[in-house]
């Protein structure tokens, strides 16, 4: 496997050429030609050699050929468009076989059974030989890191292996804003959700001018290595919900988006919630710290175990579906309120 070995390849531009591709627009395609900016990303994602990679969206193949020559045990590609088929193959046969060439959507792929059994290692020990590396389409970047988050809180997928660690690019705003710190102007409900679940690192800015095409915006390279421990110990759709809400009312004082976890006509659960986590109302929602965040999850959280429907209320609901949630919530309201004065026995004094 050493590069110094390996036959002859075409390089990423020939490739282009040969087969007659061109990045296309609804793909968001913007592919890395330069070799020495493709090692460059693989050398940021620090020892790969005997690990098993999957790269997501490897297009003509140069971070494919920077990872391979970085002596990992074995490579697996994951690729959309069926043109980049035939060249994918060509270099799977050239490193003898020792790189797997997937056709699908990364969106609908489930990395659950992607890796030897033996890879396996307990979650609170070293991250196993496993790597995911991918130059990601700007137009799939975000929903995939957050399909991913959601694997990563409930350790399924390349996350039934260990802590999985991830290299990838995103739109320079984008990666700016997962590592975003506290009061930061970037902070947004991306920066909580990956810091709550991942140690997140900005390993350097690649310029927009490097790809072809060049999209009108630089790129950045991220590394998330999960965390031994969330942030925030409850589910993701739990966690996800509290923070899409208070970012939604991203510059108005906190208490604006958690309002909208509630029915209106029930805004005393939006000032219990306040109250139980003790955060400051006026606190906007990128000046909240984690430990705020995880006090009102936690509030919030105790709330839905007392009144299950809360959970499900969605004020952007059709007006038919939102008021039976209402409802729903009234009734179980009720119901706690009546199972709470039943605890206490109540005395009539008779004359």
């Amino acid at each position: 496997m050493s590069a110094l070995k390996l036959p002859p390849i075409a390089t990423v531009g020939e490739v282009m050429r040969l087969y007659r591709i061109r990045a296309k627009k609804n793909l968001s395609q913007n592919f890395l030609l330069d070799m020495n900016m493709c090692r460059k990303i693989v050398r940021s994602a620090s020892h790969l050699k005997n690990h098993f990679v999957c790269e997501v969206g490897p297009g003509p193949g140069g971070i494919t050929q920077a990872i391979i020559e970085k002596q990992c045990r074995h490579l697996t590609v994951i690729e959309k468009d069926a043109r980049f088929l035939p060249s994918l193959k060509v270099l799977s046969d050239a490193f003898e076989n020792q790189m797997s060439v997937i056709h699908g959507d990364i969106l609908n792929f489930n990395m659950e059974n992607a890796f030897p059994e033996e890879l396996k290692k307990p979650w609170k020990s070293y991250p196993p030989f496993i790597h995911i590396i991918g130059n990601l389409p700007f137009n799939i970047s975000t929903p995939l890191l957050i399909k991913w988050l959601a694997d990563i809180s409930e350790r399924r997928g390349a996350w039934s292996y260990g802590r999985t660690r991830l290299t990838l690019t995103f739109q320079k705003e984008v990666a700016e804003r997962i590592v975003a710190p506290i009061a930061a102007d970037n902070r947004c409900r991306l920066s909580v959700i990956c810091q709550h679940l991942c140690d997140v690192n900005l390993k350097f800015i690649i310029p927009g001018k490097v790809f072809v095409p060049p999209p009108k915006v630089d790129v950045g390279v991220v590394s998330l290595v999960p965390l031994v421990e969330p942030k925030i110990k409850l589910p993701f759709k739990l966690v996800e919900k509290v923070l899409r809400h208070i970012f939604h009312h991203r510059n108005k004082k906190c208490f604006y988006g958690i309002k909208t976890l509630f029915p209106e006509n029930q805004l005393e659960l939006a000032e219990e919630m306040l109250e139980k986590s003790g955060v400051k109302p006026s606190f906007t929602s990128y000046q909240l710290s984690m430990e705020d965040y995880n006090a009102l999850c936690h509030a919030y959280n105790e709330i839905c175990q007392r009144i299950p429907a809360v959970f499900d209320y969605d004020y952007r609901a059709m007006p038919s579906n939102r008021l039976a949630q209402i409802q729903k919530i009234a009734q179980q309201m009720e119901s706690d309120s009546l199972s709470e004065n039943a605890k206490w026995p109540s005395f009539r004094c008779d004359s």
